[in-house]
Parts: C-alpha cells; structure tokens; sequence
C-alpha cells in the first residue's frame, strides 16, 4: 500500500501520494491567499460528513463533503463537488476565502456576478419593454420587406 502513504506538512495539511488532484503550485497559492486574509488552520473547524447525492455508493458511504467553519467570521462553507476529499477540503476552503474576500472587499465575487447575470437573462421581460422590442421588430421587416425585388407574375 505504498500509494496511500500519508505525508504531513508544517501546517498541518495532510498529503497523501495518491492524490495528484491539487498541484503543489495551486496549494501554495491557496495557503498565501489564506495568510493574506488572515486565515490560520487553528481558526477554522472542519468536518467530514456523509455525501448526498449524484455520484454513487462510493459518494454515499464515504465521508467526502467537508464542511468548514471560520470561527472568526463565523463564514460556513459545505463543500462536496467531488468524490475525492482531499480535492473538496482544497475546494472549500478555496470558497471561504472568496467568500471572506467578497465581505471584506464589499465586491461580489465572479461566481456571483455570474449567478446575478443569468439570473437577468432569465427574468420575464415587463410589458414596456416587450413593446419596445416587437416595435423594433416590426420596423426591422419593414425594411426588409421594401428591399425584396417585387415579383412580376404573367
């Protein structure tokens, strides 16, 4: 089982050599942005809770949903996009930092303003603007209909 052989680093990230998931570049850039924020692994209460879901019996029996708290901020985060753990633990607290960012910045994050976006491409146009736009409408094949050549039947 030398796959599964668990590795641990200085702040207590546990690696283990199967996992080729999270490359050490991203890692590293996480844990900068966290102590750029002011996150500290002592800060945070995480937990491993059973999956729900799409994904299988594997996802059902395995505790691969991390759930992660920031005492601080009292910011929840409840994470399990993938059947892997290791790659949800990177993921949720991926997510707390946008999250925490997005309060601190008072800007919304990427993920929101897309959310936001489709939200107004979905939403019922009003009865002004419908008008408007079947006004236009018709303008538009008036003027095509002027440019066809006329048909002369014999």
């Amino acid at each position: 089982m030398a796959g599964n052989l668990s590795i641990t680093s200085p702040n207590s990230w546990i690696h283990t050599m199967s996992e080729v998931y999270v490359t050490q570049e991203k890692r590293q850039a996480l844990e900068e942005r966290m102590t750029r924020l002011g996150i500290r692994e002592q800060d945070l209460v995480e937990k491993f809770i059973l999956g729900a879901g799409s994904g299988g019996q594997k996802l059902n029996k395995t505790s691969s949903c991390v759930y992660l708290r920031h005492a601080i901020s009292g910011i929840e985060v409840k994470c399990q996009r993938e059947r892997s753990r290791e790659l949800n633990r990177f993921m949720a607290r991926r997510e707390l930092c946008e999250k925490l960012e997005e309060r601190i910045l008072g800007q919304k994050s990427a993920r929101q303003q897309g959310i936001e976006k489709i939200r107004r491409q979905k939403r019922r146009r009003s009865r002004r603007q419908k008008e408007h736009m079947l006004n236009d409408k018709r303008q538009h094949s008036a003027k095509k209909q002027s440019r066809r050549s006329a048909h002369v039947e014999s």
